[in-house]
């Protein structure tokens, strides 16, 4: 004869914790009751219970979209951070490109000279010359081979002051900013890449300067909002003649942009200058 008050799953937790498990429990002690007289053995009771719990659990997995599914309680739900902190790119829309290269030197409409870069005052002599915008081999300038990546663009932010610290409000605006931060004077925006979409083609850059006109128009690099009004048509991003030559771009035009990982960079001809394939071999 069993004894009720002595069995484990009536005192304490049951071992399952489930609703079904504790259901099925319930049917296993209102069959140990005689029923019409007659009297189950324990064999008879348990095999009841066992299929009676069996039953709960195929009307469980029944229910479940993906039966494979461990219980609810177990399942990972993945919550998004709020906009812009998260790891999607969005799209800057019909942004007006301007376009401007290594070496140029200050005009009557651009007094900054290019011979230097925001983070980089050696930039031309890094690059291993003046990238002439009209005589060109491919997407590289005829005169050398360079020594950095021809696709480059300029956005108006410097996340850097006077090259020694980041800027007070760097480390809240930039989504990357702790996953590359290097220390104090190392920029996190410096060679970050980007997308850029033009009449149904996408070429791939790197963020090699600032400009055009601001350097610290975060709210539109980095939050979406419009670029900042300037004298060139609210100009909001500067392309390298090889970015220019590969959209097919005969002078300024609008095009989109996004930030982008360096694993979602399809073959193309900047794909050269990805770390992974400039990198030093490891011994």
């Amino acid at each position: 004869m069993l004894h009720l008050g002595t069995h484990p799953m009536v005192s304490g937790a049951t071992p399952c914790g489930g609703v079904a498990c504790c259901l099925a429990w319930a049917v296993f002690w209102f069959l140990l009751a005689p029923a019409s007289g007659s009297v189950l053995t324990t064999v008879e009771r348990t095999a009841l219970a066992h299929e009676q719990f069996l039953e709960s659990r195929r009307a469980s997995l029944k229910a479940r979209v993906n039966p494979y599914l461990g219980p609810s309680v177990a399942q990972i739900v993945e919550e998004f951070p709020e906009p812009w902190h998260a790891k999607r790119n969005p799209w800057h829309y019909k942004i007006r490109a301007t376009v401007f290269w290594v070496g140029e030197k200050p005009t009557p409409r651009n007094l900054t000279s290019n011979t230097a870069s925001s983070w980089d005052p050696h930039w031309e002599a890094s690059f291993g010359g003046y990238d002439h915008p009209f005589k060109r081999r491919g997407y590289s300038p005829a005169a050398f081979e360079p020594k950095l990546n021809p696709f480059y663009i300029a956005l108006p932010y410097n996340d850097l002051l006077r090259g020694r610290e980041h800027r007070p409000e760097a480390a809240q605006v930039i989504p990357w900013f702790w996953r590359s931060y290097r220390g104090p004077g190392v920029s996190v925006c410096h060679n970050r890449w980007v997308a850029i979409h033009y009449r149904g083609r996408v070429a791939y850059a790197q963020w090699k300067d600032v400009g055009p006109f601001a350097i610290d128009d975060w709210p539109y690099v980095f939050e979406g909002e419009a670029p900042r009004a300037n004298a060139n048509q609210n100009a909001g991003i500067d392309i390298s003649p090889a970015v220019r030559d590969f959209l097919s771009m005969r002078g300024n035009a609008d095009v989109d942009w996004r930030f982008v990982e360096e694993y979602e960079i399809p073959a193309g001809p900047w794909a050269k200058w990805l770390p992974s394939k400039t990198a030093l071999p490891r011994r």
